[in-house]
């Protein structure tokens, strides 16, 4: 099939890539020209892990281009919506970029008219893509469906191409019929739905990942406090089926584009239809308040952090990807800094966006360097090369040898008998 995705970011060029992939021709759309002469020449603007080889295939293989005028579409018989729906002032849905994108889609159809199902795989209010085929109804060859994305960063060329679920949000027959032929060749469960359903089912998911990594982050604090171990009781939990391993890890937090704007945005909502989420909004606040509870273990060592030097390991929100969108290391950085702490930041991808917001740490090549003369070290960001590391060395370069494993991804009792203190989150 001919498909256009109107938006290139995270969510578009994945899309994109991913259906050209399947064998599509695919074109995608963005308004910015040196993101479109990046993408053609087969440099892909984000990190994600295998995104960029397979960018260069598709391209080599003339199954995928890119273009800046929708003009360029006008034989896709898909039309995908991946703009960004970022958090507004207010908490809500910024659906400005939205509705630019449906009318350029309605520009489009008024120059090539035809039969089109206009997707919105953008995360958008309940009701949104009711309201959209509404104001797209003086045209009967458009069909609307809301396919909602759950793609992982650090994984998401992987979860396009083989998803956990294709949910397809649709009344419009002519709508599910072809995304059904478009997504033919991908074996996943399907869930034919309302429109308003598709759109809630992508709001409660994340919000439900999001609660149980706070629900974690919470337990994990009781845990410090009564001396247990918290990897050990959400192994225990994680082998019961009905609750099952996924998102049960404490640390110092979630971070990314998703999680923290979906759960504000999914309040709102709720809030205009007079409902309280009391669990998401404790969800969020417990949240919001981890990576300070975090940073008190180091207190309680160094209780004075003013000229102390803090190696801070890891800076993007989660491994395998250079989104530094709401991370942990964020608020870490701040309150090292207004603690008098000398910084020195190790991160192999995100470093130059964090650079640009805190010019005044120092930024290492490599989690040793980070680690050379420091009081002590803490793991934010469990990339392999800050967690995988010569404990000897690093022992012996460092001032004291005190660590604090933000997300119990190091060695424990390795380190406590070379000699080092440690600390996890939530492990006695």
């Amino acid at each position: 099939m001919k498909v256009a995705v109107i938006g290139t970011g995270y969510v578009g060029l994945t899309t994109a890539v991913s259906l050209a992939m399947g064998g599509h021709q695919v074109i995608g759309i963005d308004l910015v020209d040196s993101k479109i002469a990046q993408l053609r020449q087969g440099r892909s603007p984000i990190y994600e892990p295998g995104l960029e080889e397979a960018l260069v295939s598709m391209l080599g293989q003339g199954m995928l281009d890119f273009t800046t005028k929708i003009a360029d579409a006008q034989e896709a018989d898909v039309l995908f919506v991946c703009v960004g729906t970022p958090e507004a002032a207010d908490g809500t849905a910024n659906l400005s970029y939205l509705e630019a994108a449906v009318s350029d889609v309605q520009s489009l159809q008024r120059v090539a008219p035809r039969s089109r199902v206009v997707v919105i795989k953008s995360t958008v209010p309940v009701g949104t893509g009711d309201r959209i085929a509404s104001e797209l109804r003086e045209s009967s060859d458009l069909h609307i469906a809301s396919n909602p994305e759950f793609l992982r960063e650090g994984s998401a060329l992987q979860d396009a191409l083989q998803p956990s679920r294709i949910v397809i949000g649709t009344a419009d027959e002519t709508a599910a019929s072809v995304l059904e032929k478009l997504y033919e060749g991908v074996s996943a469960p399907r869930i034919a739905t309302t429109r308003a359903n598709a759109e809630l089912i992508k709001y409660a998911s994340n919000a439900f990942l999001a609660t149980r990594i706070s629900f974690m982050n919470e337990l994990a604090r009781l845990s410090e406090a009564l001396g247990t171990d918290i990897t050990t009781v959400a192994r225990g939990m994680g082998l019961d089926s009905r609750i099952g391993p996924e998102f049960l890890r404490a640390g110092v937090g979630y971070g990314g584009s998703c999680f923290p704007k979906d759960t504000i945005a999914l309040l709102q909502l709720a809030q205009q239809h007079g409902v309280s989420l009391s669990i998401l909004d404790k969800a969020r606040e417990v949240n919001a308040t981890q990576p300070i509870w975090f940073l008190q273990q180091l207190h309680k060592r160094l209780p004075d952090l003013a000229g102390k030097q803090i190696a801070v390991l890891g800076l993007a929100f989660k491994p395998d990807t250079d989104d530094i969108r709401e991370a942990p290391s964020l608020k870490i950085l701040e309150a090292l800094q207004k603690a008098g702490a000398k910084v020195a930041a190790y991160d192999p991808i995100a470093s130059p966006a964090v650079r640009a917001i805190f010019p005044q740490v120092q930024y290492a090549d490599s989690p040793a360097q980070a680690c050379q003369g420091a009081h002590a070290a803490l793991l934010v960001t469990e990339w392999k090369e800050c967690v995988e590391l010569d404990w000897k060395s690093i022992k012996a370069s460092m001032e004291s040898p005190l660590l604090f494993d933000g997300r119990n991804a190091w060695p424990s009792t390795q380190l406590r008998e070379a000699g080092f203190f440690y600390t996890g989150v939530g492990k006695s």
